[in-house]
């Protein structure tokens, strides 16, 4: 081998040690702070992990609780942990309050159900709205029902209406909720019924005609 590539070598090798003598520690600290970043990830999914493991399981003994008429079955409703899973479990304690005829039971849980989800949320809402309108408080239902333009809410609202004496609104809601309903399904035809209740005429489909 040449001298001169020797040299070449050796100085190589000298400003390799020479950059680690300045930037060594930095290089270790920065390798500890990602296996820490590392570790604590892992341990961030472990503990998330378990916790829905735990609402699971909480979730379960609820439900179990209210199948059985268990007296303590709120509790454990609200024993669950905030998020999806007690929401799913106030949706059902709702439910077989509904079906005791507890209605006023029943929007309380309702109205207290607390998610971030759009689509529970929804949900929560059509459920709370038919309640409401069972209980004689069209006017609250209709709020919770203002917006949205699906076969269920369009629905809804021309309950909450025919039930406040809008008539001409409620005829418009079936109407539009018609456009969007299955022919021949059942659901189609308690709209067609709700509609003519309010004054209105089902549009005639194909197998009709």
């Amino acid at each position: 081998m040449a001298i001169d590539e020797l040299l070449d070598e050796h100085e190589q090798s000298e400003r390799v040690r020479e950059w680690l003598r300045r930037n060594g520690s930095a290089l270790v600290f920065g390798i500890a702070l990602g296996l820490a970043a590392i570790g604590g990830w892992q341990w961030w999914q472990r503990h998330q992990a378990d916790k829905q493991s735990k609402a699971a399981s909480d979730y379960q003994a609820a439900v179990d609780a209210i199948q059985a008429s268990d007296k303590a079955a709120s509790a454990k409703v609200q024993a669950v942990p905030e998020g999806i899973f007690r929401a799913l479990a106030q949706l059902e304690l709702a439910k077989s309050q509904l079906q005791a005829n507890q209605n006023d039971a029943a929007i309380a849980t309702l109205r207290s159900v607390r998610t971030s989800d759009p689509a529970l949320t929804a949900i929560v809402n059509q459920r709370l709205a038919r309640v409401l309108i069972n209980a004689k408080q069209a006017d609250a239902a209709l709020k919770l029902v203002a917006n949205g333009d699906s076969l269920v809410v369009l629905e809804i609202r021309g309950d909450a209406q025919l039930a406040l004496g809008q008539r001409d609104q409620a005829r418009d809601s079936y109407s539009k909720a018609l456009l969007k309903a299955e022919v021949g399904t059942p659901q189609r035809r308690l709209i067609e019924l709700k509609l003519i209740q309010a004054g209105g005429t089902p549009p005639k489909t194909e197998s009709q005609s």
